[in-house]
């Protein structure tokens, strides 16, 4: 959810449409996501959370320029969690690429669009019941 860079860091879910800004948690060299309203508490993303940011998305990788991609849309993954103590909290956008998080530039706004859905394994495995004088299915007929 947070990557293990925050684990000293207060943190939170992120909601369905809250605006959420990136930022450089105090007493760690690692940027995230947290509220507008509260920039010391970290904004947890689940993997498959979507995003809209205000502006296309700017990053860097500790150089002195930045670089932008050319997408305001994007879905939040883990890359490599293979690899022990290593940032691993990627935004993923429509062209295939990723971009850490903690590379995106400060002070960049994104709405969370849309939270994954989860269900309790018991729930996702639930068929409907049939009765003993249920028809079967009907298959539908090509036209033409």
């Amino acid at each position: 959810m947070c990557d293990y860079s925050l684990h000293a860091v207060a943190t939170r879910p992120a909601e369905v449409g809250e605006t959420i800004v990136t930022t450089t948690f105090r007493g760690t060299s690692t940027r995230g996501f947290a509220s507008e309203a509260d920039l010391t508490v970290a904004v947890c993303l689940l993997p498959g959370t979507e995003l809209a940011f205000a502006d296309n998305v700017r990053y860097d990788n500790r150089w002195i320029w930045t670089r932008t991609v050319n997408s305001r849309v994007g879905k939040f993954g883990k890359i490599d969690p293979h690899v022990p103590d290593r940032h691993h909290d990627a935004i993923e956008f429509p062209d295939g690429k990723y971009v850490l998080v903690t590379q995106l530039v400060e002070g960049q706004r994104a709405t969370v669009l849309q939270l994954p859905v989860t269900q309790p394994l018991g729930e996702r495995e639930h068929k409907p019941e049939t009765t003993a004088d249920s028809r079967s299915p009907i298959t539908p007929m090509p036209i033409g």
